[in-house]
């Protein structure tokens, strides 16, 4: 019972920390190199500096060996629960010198008088060292040496299985999930629906109604292009697909083609033309003049570009949208783009260039290192060290099963982070129209997430006011999938609403209505206000220009 529950919490703990669909740039090898040595140059041109933070390193460590040091892991750090890291005056010795060492590297680069820039850079660098160097990652560690004797040695072996299997078959990486526990069509995207239209970019789904009656204005669902469609579709419970149409709403689904080299000049222009194909059609099948469309993350950056471009056509396709974690202004830095400058950007553009796509496997291998002890050393411990499997969790399933993005739209995207000219009219170009968000004047819901270190909650509130129409802002309690997988009934889930986008973020938040539960059931009710009038769910899914093709989740979905 101790392992299952274990095994889950690991699970629970990467999927707040998935970096999840973020095609805007990695962290170059060659980065990482240069300021591995910028860091160990520090030691000379600051000798006296560093000297004075030995000492204070030899001081530490001299209390921690005479048993008067009072180190301690931080509240949120699970590496050393065992009780054999507090009471065992060895492994307590060892775990505060690896607390000292560590405490005392980050302060004496903190303090050093390197650029911000730079600190921040270093301080990236000697978190990958001091992680990577926990004393909890050895085969010393009292959980793993339990586990040995507990299972006759057999932990040990299934853990060398596990790391030949990896290496094998994950590029080395430490699995993050069990991938035959899960089939896409089997257990998860299991919604009734059809696949009612098909271009060379885009499979339009329309899901069954669930309810004998439903609004006559649709919604569209459009996801990012990295990752597939299903995160709006897992596990019945938390389906926001299977949620709508229980919720008297003609529910239409995008799922993205997984391109290919052949597919090398697709670019934001091209999506959207696919875009307004599939709008089309959704109009027609419904009888609609106009919908509703959501856009998450990347997907929200081709959902406002085809509004703007709409806008500028003077079409009235779209009557309301919603904006899940996107970020249209870049001007406010994350982790993400820490070493995002000029000459990385450009060496990212000319890598998916060379390559004609940028593989989402690749692009997820670099983010876990962002994250490394919820996405890399935690794995290590219960994979190798425990010998336990991988977790069955159906979210970190779907954040594995990547795709890979047309280098062409990777360096628009690379452009659109570096140039951020959503902020500015006339600054972008698609299908032959400037776009200028301020024209787009449809009311609009965004949600962001509180603890998204992705799209930070800051970013997506300043993006929120780069356009034209009436703004419905609603912060949600958790981080960036967890806002996605909101569904009604988690008794820790709260989100923030206020009538008013005044002032600047914190502002808001300081007067905002804190309430209870999922954003799900508030966003519903915000569609059903601009759902038109109710008629009768319609018996047949497509009509006879555009009959079912094949039942959801169709094919595009499956391609490798």
């Amino acid at each position: 019972m101790g392992n299952k529950t274990n095994n889950e919490d690991l699970g629970h703990k990467a999927s707040e920390h998935i970096l999840g669909p973020n095609p805007v740039v990695g962290v170059p090898a060659r980065d990482l190199i240069s300021t591995a040595r910028m860091v160990m140059r520090q030691t000379i041109k600051q000798p006296v500096h560093s000297m004075r933070h030995i000492g204070r390193l030899g001081m530490a460590v001299t209390d921690v060996m005479l048993g008067r040091s009072e180190l301690s892991p931080s509240a949120d750090d699970k590496r050393f629960v065992d009780p054999t890291w507090s009471q065992n005056p060895l492994y307590r010795r060892y775990m505060q010198t690896y607390l000292a060492w560590r405490k005392e590297l980050n302060s004496w680069i903190t303090s050093s008088n390197l650029p911000a820039q730079d600190v921040s850079r270093a301080q990236f660098v000697i978190a990958l060292m001091t992680e990577a160097m926990s004393p909890t990652n050895t085969a010393l560690n009292p959980a793993a040496l339990k586990r040995f004797f507990e299972t006759g040695g057999k932990s040990l072996m299934d853990g060398l299985t596990h790391l030949a299997k990896d290496i094998a078959h994950n590029g080395g990486m430490p699995s993050q999930v069990n991938m035959n526990a899960f089939e896409v069509g089997g257990n998860l995207a299991t919604t009734k629906g059809s696949v009612i239209f098909r271009n060379e970019v885009l499979e339009l789904i329309q899901y069954k109604p669930l309810t004998e009656e439903v609004f006559e204005r649709p919604v569209l669902v459009v996801p990012p292009q990295i990752n597939k469609f299903y995160v709006f579709d897992l596990s019945p419970e938390k389906s926001l697909a299977r949620y709508l149409v229980n919720s008297h709403m003609q529910t239409f689904v995008v799922s993205w083609r997984n391109p290919t080299k052949s597919h090398r000049e697709w670019g934001l222009s091209t999506y959207i033309e696919a875009l307004k194909e599939a709008i089309d059609v959704v109009l027609e099948v419904t009888g609609s003049k106009d919908l509703s469309m959501l856009g998450a993350c990347s997907g929200g950056i081709t959902t406002v570009s085809l509004l703007g471009h709409y806008a500028a056509l003077k079409e009235k396709k779209v009557h309301s949208f919603t904006l899940l974690v996107s970020v249209l202004d870049t001007e406010l830095k994350t982790q993400v783009a820490l070493f995002a400058d000029e000459r990385s950007i450009e060496a990212a553009r000319r890598m998916s260039y060379q390559s004609g796509v940028l593989e989402g496997r690749d692009m997820a291998r670099i983010f876990a290192w962002m994250r490394p002890n919820d996405l890399i050393w935690n794995y290590w411990v219960n994979n190798y060290l425990l010998g336990n499997e991988p977790p069955v969790f159906d979210i970190l399933f779907w954040n594995n099963d990547t795709t890979r993005l047309p280098a062409a739209l990777h360096g628009e995207f690379l452009e659109l982070f570096k140039n951020n000219p959503l902020t500015r009219p006339g600054a972008l170009e698609v299908c032959g129209t400037p776009i200028d968000l301020k024209q787009v004047k449809s009311d609009y819901f965004v949600i962001a997430g509180l603890n998204d270190h992705i799209t930070p909650w800051e970013a997506c509130y300043s993006s929120a006011q780069l356009l034209g129409g009436k703004c419905e802002f609603v912060l949600s309690s958790s981080g960036h999938i967890q806002s996605i997988l909101n569904p009604p009934g988690n008794p820790k889930a709260r989100f923030f609403t206020s009538g008013e986008m005044t002032g600047d973020a914190k502002h808001w938040l300081e007067t905002a209505t804190k309430q209870s539960d999922s954003w799900w059931q508030y966003w519903r009710d915000w569609l059903h206000a601009r759902g038109g009038k109710r008629k009768a769910a319609p018996a047949v899914l497509g009509n006879d220009n555009h009959p079912a093709l094949e039942p959801a989740p169709g094919t595009y979905v499956h391609e490798r």
